[in-house]
């Protein structure tokens, strides 16, 4: 085993703790993988440190007598367990059940056919139902679809269901809110410590509050829904530690990215993935957020930051439901663990078509693209427009390709209208994002990212190339079956779309 390896500046280094011994280190070196668009290599040598131990607080599941993970704590509370390992299969008390227009007609459906016709849910309040996917659109079947959830939650009085009536204008619609993943940050539905599932891969995103949380399909839906349990295996945990200070040109979107690159879209396949580290603590929390949301794509079942004061902070004016974090024991044994030093990556991007396949954005610059689509639970969040819009003003120059602006949340939407950018002189990002010729930011809702009916805003109707701060790009995700899609930051798209190309922000952020 090499002890210091020869990298790119770009790449950093990461390794498998329990193979991690110093006297591996010798002076010879072994190749490793490097991404095939790769054009040169800086000849910097990476300096390996031993893991640093980071201050751990207290269990707070009781007595201890073996260290658990974060995820493992967290199952255990919820299944009145002392102690649970990876691979234990336990009956887990639901906190949360989340599902959505496409998802909860079925969900719903399972739950009638088995529970019964006149059936009532296990908890009323602790169910959330969220139109989001398939909204503005003359589609049928898709609007049916939101008919069934008003149906079944004023049949069951459900607390809390964001309903929308009125397609043509959103903002007459008060309980409307728009992506599901978003809107339950928002709304005060994530919280420490609890089990959150939902209809959806992307519910992974909660775990940025420090909870479990997870996608699960119609059948686990529908029996959660008479319930409140599911029988869950417990995960195995790989730690991410995420050092360094943070280069003015990098988002979340970036490390996930580099994670992902280097794990492969297989990486993490029934694993937890905990992030940790002083890159990770001085990230807000949509950029948290954007972290957890995408562990998907490399397999995970579920992505979990520690609470911090940040989280708390977030959460004072959201909920008032008691909350209790858990946190990694000191001792606690992770399947493994990766460390990387941000402070020397540079912006990334996905080629098409898989979000693994990795590269540097300055290395695609010859790709000539069609359009840029800036929105989803990914990248559509109040800080990835205000990231987009930050470039805009640094270029002062207008777009020279399509861009598409979707706003996750209606909440989402008034903030691109009405807080200042700084640095702006108190102009807000709609005002940039018109000086700039983008599109008029549409009505909030997952848009084009999963394609949709035919007529969804910013579809992909024919092959194209595009640049999008979404989740996935395999053929025919956002549409059209022969389209390319490269995931990026919305640095990178704000960037790309004044090009015309694949475009390293830095051109326009130093």
């Amino acid at each position: 085993m090499a002890s210091s390896t020869i990298l790119p500046a770009s790449y950093s280094f990461f390794a498998n703790k329990k193979d991690l011994r110093l006297s591996d280190f010798s002076s010879t070196s072994s190749p490793l993988s490097i991404p095939k668009c790769r054009k040169s290599i800086s000849k910097k040598i990476v300096s390996v440190m031993a893991p640093q131990q980071s201050e751990r607080k207290p269990a707070s599941t009781g007595s201890v007598k073996t260290a658990m993970t974060m995820t493992e704590k967290i199952l255990a509370r919820s299944s009145e367990k002392p102690q649970l390992s990876p691979g234990d299969n336990v009956w887990v008390n639901v906190d949360t059940l989340m599902t959505h227009d496409v998802c909860g007609p079925g969900s719903i459906g399972i739950f009638k056919r088995e529970f019964g016709e006149n059936a009532k849910v296990w908890d009323r309040e602790k169910i959330i139902i969220i139109p989001d996917h398939y909204i503005f659109t003359s589609d049928e079947r898709a609007n049916r679809n939101v008919d069934i959830l008003r149906d079944f939650c004023l049949e069951q009085n459900i607390k809390y269901f964001y309903d929308i009536k009125d397609l043509s204008n959103f903002k007459v619609n008060p309980d409307y809110k728009g992506v599901c993943h978003v809107a339950l940050a928002q709304e005060g539905h994530c919280r420490p410590g609890e089990v959150l599932l939902g209809t959806d891969s992307h519910t992974c995103t909660s775990g940025a509050f420090g909870q479990f949380a997870t996608g699960i399909g119609n059948t686990d839906a529908g029996f959660v829904l008479g319930t409140g349990k599911l029988l869950l295996k417990v995960p195995p945990t790989l730690r991410f530690v995420l050092d360094g200070e943070m280069p003015d040109y990098l988002l979340a979107k970036d490390l996930i990215l580099q994670i992902i690159g280097e794990i492969s879209v297989s990486g993490a396949t029934y694993k937890s993935m905990e992030f940790v580290g002083t890159t990770v603590e001085s990230l807000n929390m949509e950029e948290r957020m954007t972290l957890c949301n995408m562990v998907v794509e490399a397999g995970g079942k579920n992505g979990v930051v520690p609470a911090d004061s940040t989280t708390f902070k977030y959460l004072e004016d959201k909920t008032s439901v008691p909350y209790e974090p858990v946190y990694s024991d000191e001792q606690a044994r992770f399947l493994s663990e990766y460390r990387f030093d941000i402070s020397n990556l540079e912006p990334l991007v996905a080629k098409p078509h898989s979000p693994d396949n990795r590269a540097l954005a300055r290395e695609c610059k010859d790709v000539k693209i069609d359009r840029v689509y800036i929105g989803s639970c990914t990248g559509g969040k109040t800080e990835d427009f205000m990231a987009a819009a930050k470039v805009f003003l640094a270029s002062g120059k207008k777009v020279k390709v399509p861009t598409f602006l979707v706003p996750a949340t209606q909440k989402v939407w008034m903030d691109v209208y009405s807080l200042p950018v700084p640095g702006s002189g108190g102009k807000t990002c709609s005002q940039i994002f018109e000086e700039a010729g983008c599109d008029t930011p549409a009505s909030p809702s997952c848009g084009a990212c999963l394609g949709g009916p035919k007529d969804t805003y910013a579809r992909m109707n024919e092959p194209m190339v595009c640049v999008s701060t979404t989740n996935r790009n395999f053929p025919g995700r956002m549409g059209h079956k022969e389209g390319q899609i490269y995931l990026a930051s919305p640095y990178t798209a704000a960037a790309s779309a004044l090009t015309g190309y694949v475009t390293d922000p830095r051109e326009f952020l130093e």
